[in-house]
């Protein structure tokens, strides 16, 4: 058994996904799940997107995709399908990079998953370097950055570290606002009602501390 395993995040720029055209297209951020090689040659595409009649219309005309299903839930479209265009991740996969997070926005990809030992790092890393667009973002021991100190400190869930960062990020609290809300859950990945409930549940944590 191999004890070391290692978080790796990449990001590709002007991914050739299917997906990742369609962001770039409808403007739109979408969470994937890691894509699954079939035995005939597709790769099965699984994903939650904003509710974008653009965003699918553009998936849906793009020939390189097969038997597109959508549906509305919440506020957001989850679809499937099949693709007979292999991306980059499929070659970081067999090199073995295994695939936790991956997300598309303007175009580009953002992944982040595990590698176990250097030997299988160095054939990852080796994959992406050959590939153009392809760059490392960082790399850690899994269990370094699984609870940030900010975390620990107020005592807030991932998520809502999550949506109060990328508010403030993003100027959300800023007078006047730099961003709706509605910017900031497409940019979190998430329905508007869902970033203002953990919003409000971060606010409820943190206010309830510094004024206790």
């Amino acid at each position: 058994m191999i004890d070391e395993c290692l978080v790796v995040e990449f990001r590709v720029k002007d991914d050739d996904c299917p997906l990742a055209d369609a962001t770039r297209t409808a403007g739109v951020t979408v969470d994937a799940r890691p894509p699954q090689l079939r035995a005939d040659g597709y790769a099965l595409l699984r994903f939650t997107a904003p509710d974008s009649e653009e965003f699918v219309t553009t998936l849906d005309a793009d020939d390189r995709i097969r038997y597109l299903h959508v549906s509305s839930v919440d506020g957001r479209r989850n679809g499937r399908c099949l693709s007979k265009h292999l991306c980059v991740v499929h070659d970081l996969v067999s090199a073995g990079f295994m695939v936790e997070s991956l997300r598309y926005r303007d175009g580009s990809a953002t992944l982040t998953g595990a590698v176990v030992g250097q030997e299988v790092l160095r054939g990852v890393l080796d994959t992406a370097g050959e590939t153009v667009g392809v760059t490392l973002e960082r790399t850690y021991p899994l269990g370094a950055d699984e609870e940030s100190t900010v975390v620990q400190q107020w005592d807030l869930t991932p998520r809502q570290e999550e949506a109060l960062r990328t508010a403030v990020g993003m100027d959300y609290f800023a007078v006047p606002r730099g961003a709706t809300a509605a910017e900031v859950a497409a940019e979190v990945g998430i329905s508007k009602s869902a970033f203002l409930e953990r919003l409000h549940r971060g606010e409820s944590a943190l206010f309830g501390q510094v004024f206790a």
